[in-house]
């Protein structure tokens, strides 16, 4: 994609495509420490960060190559570790105050799963015939 591409908000008002690369980054780097606060921790209360404020730093227009390899090494890491969970460590509870409540680790699991292909929807309904712009893919 072209710059002017990925400066491209994926609905109106909505974030540039920069910001959702950047904000898939952030986002599964900090599911990626609650799982193992989770995992080495007794209940803990995670720490929640305000996304839409992120998304506004300096960090959030740089190259999105710098964020797909944020995520390449974060998504290495977090499936190496996943991998090694037992039936137990999935049902390990942590505290997520801007909720107020308690979430199991395959509750976590399943969101993520989900984050970053609904991400890329919002990606690739740009890309479609008559949405403004085509991206090839190799």
């Amino acid at each position: 994609m072209t710059d002017e591409q990925l400066d491209t908000p994926y609905r109106p008002g909505g974030w540039t495509i920069r910001q959702v690369v950047h904000h898939c980054a952030d986002s599964h780097l900090n599911a990626y420490v609650r799982l193992k606060l989770t995992l080495t921790e007794e209940k803990p209360t995670i720490k929640p960060y305000l996304e839409a404020r992120w998304a506004e730093l300096s960090d959030s227009t740089l190259p999105v190559t710098s964020s797909l390899a944020l995520l390449e090494g974060v998504h290495t890491r977090w499936a190496f570790l996943l991998r090694s969970l037992s039936p137990e460590d999935l049902k390990k509870r942590f505290v997520h105050p801007e909720h107020g409540k308690e979430f199991q680790l395959d509750e976590l699991i399943a969101l993520y799963g989900w984050h970053c292909r609904h991400h890329l929807a919002h990606v690739m309904g740009l890309t479609q015939p008559g949405a403004g712009f085509s991206v090839s893919y190799q």
